[in-house]
């Protein structure tokens, strides 16, 4: 049966979802690809900022995952969430706060304190470049001089507070596949199964999570989130945000139209005055040549006239003989 729900791609449902401690447990072990065994939101909770046009939405977590030998490790994920594109700068300020928050240190005894290791994740409703993939893992490995692999004595708190893996996600790049427990999850941001008249609601297949407790959990709340009114609110005003962007750019793009219009006319006009100057250069270079010809028959002239003198004629004579 299809059911529409609440769009979560939305900043406000986005965080409706992930505020609740199973979805985000749910969320966070597709990503990571381990089980979440705990997780709580940072202290700095989520932050909503539409700095310079640019709307940018972050969640802080601390996270209990299970390792593959079943021990348990404490990690931050940095989640970050964007629509429009945005300078990297951002993300790298962001970054930056994390490794610079003292209270993101471990400090036993015996030894130094240590930076928690940290995953960032970055859901973007955009392309990044030409990478075709919707999910992609960028983990750091260390290497020798040799650029052999580095095994023995790692991980190391040393290295692991230095260092972070990241998470990228392409919404666009989601196209309805599920083949994973990843792409599942991922499915409820899939743009394509969004209403035709009404992009702040997506259409899902609930027979396709009936087997899944963990995702007819998600689909519920984002059902209720369907029907609250101040989420819809809220959704309204991102709506009314984007919009003004997307006239905002469409003005821009006009705008460039017409001064990429203009450039071409003066780069013709341009090139017009440019053969008209070529023409004029040619006319007074054969303007040059001429008068340099008058010259110098005026010099012939001038020196016929001179031994004509010598010769004893008066001027008249000799004015007579050359006109003859």
């Amino acid at each position: 049966m299809i059911i529409r729900v609440a769009n979560p791609i939305y900043d406000s449902v986005f965080k409706y979802l992930m505020e609740d401690e199973r979805i985000a447990r749910t969320v966070l072990s597709a990503l990571l690809k381990k089980e979440v065994v705990e997780v709580q939101i940072g202290r700095n909770e989520y932050t909503n900022g539409y700095r310079d046009n640019i709307s940018m939405f972050r969640i802080d977590f601390g996270a209990r995952i299970r390792e593959d030998d079943g021990t348990l490790r404490l990690i931050l994920i940095e989640l970050q969430k964007t629509w429009l594109e945005t300078e990297t700068l951002r993300f790298r300020q962001y970054l930056g706060a994390q490794y610079a928050n003292p209270e993101n240190m471990v400090r036993e005894e015996m030894r130094p304190p240590y930076g928690i290791p940290m995953v960032a994740v970055y859901i973007l409703g955009h392309r990044v470049g030409h990478i075709n993939v919707p999910v992609l893992y960028v983990n750091h490995k260390p290497y020798d001089y040799e650029g052999n692999e580095v095994t023995e004595g790692l991980p190391d708190p040393f290295v692991d507070s230095l260092v972070h893996d990241s998470i990228i996600v392409q919404i666009p790049l989601l196209h309805g596949q599920i083949n994973n427990r990843l792409e599942k999850v991922l499915s409820v941001f899939d743009q394509t199964n969004k209403e035709k008249d009404n992009r702040q609601l997506v259409e899902l297949d609930d027979a396709n999570y009936q087997d899944d407790a963990d995702m007819q959990y998600i689909l519920h709340r984002l059902l209720m989130a369907s029907s609250d009114a101040q989420l819809r609110q809220d959704m309204n005003v991102e709506d009314e945000y984007f919009q003004a962007i997307e006239d905002r750019d469409t003005a821009i793009m006009s705008r460039d139209k017409v001064i990429k219009e203009k450039e071409q006319q003066i780069l013709q006009q341009n090139q017009q005055l440019s053969e008209q100057n070529q023409q004029l250069s040619e006319q007074n270079q054969r303007l040059s040549e001429q008068s340099q010809q008058l010259s110098l028959k005026d010099q012939q002239l001038d020196r016929v006239r001179e031994k004509l003198r010598q010769q004893g004629l008066s001027e008249n004579e000799i004015e007579e003989w050359l006109g003859k």
